[in-house]
């Protein structure tokens, strides 16, 4: 995808294609890494990705308010979001899911949170969407597609909870 005009990728195609790659990943490994979304669309994909994969351990939740470069531009949202944490992940692997990766400063701000609450064994990144541009060496192992957008346009993944076949995601295509 190239024009802003185009429509925006299908979300539950995509979702469909990252439950295979990371059900993969995770049968793989002798012990499940622990899920963690980063705040929010990476916390929605890790919620509906602990339930159709049936983990036994919980998911977690990172937010990476406290540690953007851009902190002291942005300010701290009223409603911000916290990290939650289930279980302590000190020499743990994770799995740290997002919804768009682009310039790599949300999950290395992600990581760094992380890294308040212990050291990981191991940091994996899944996403749903890498649409290029990055800043900061960050690559994801898991990816369902890779989209080339203007730098003028962002990709907002958005969830439906009311539908009746359960939570669906879809994306918008925002002009900034």
């Amino acid at each position: 995808m190239t024009s802003p005009s185009a429509l925006p990728p299908d979300a539950e195609a995509l979702y469909a294609e990252l439950l295979v790659r990371v059900r993969d990943a995770v049968t793989a490994q002798a012990e499940p890494p622990l899920l963690i979304g980063i705040y929010s669309g990476g916390a929605w994909l890790a919620q509906r990705l602990h339930a159709d994969l049936q983990l036994a351990q919980p998911y977690g939740v990172v937010s990476s308010t406290f540690h953007r470069d851009d902190f002291a531009t942005r300010g701290l949202h009223p409603s911000a979001n916290r990290t939650a944490l289930p279980v302590p992940i000190a020499d743990r692997a994770v799995l740290l899911i997002d919804d768009v990766l682009h310039t790599g400063r949300t999950t290395r701000a992600a990581i760094n949170e992380l890294f308040d609450f212990g050291r990981p064994a191991r940091i994996d990144l899944a996403v749903l969407v890498d649409r290029g541009g990055r800043e900061l060496p960050i690559c994801p192992q898991i990816t369902a597609a890779t989209l080339t957008l203007p730098d003028a346009v962002s990709l907002a993944l958005l969830r439906d909870e009311d539908a009746p076949e359960g939570i669906r995601f879809r994306f918008d295509l925002v002009r900034k």
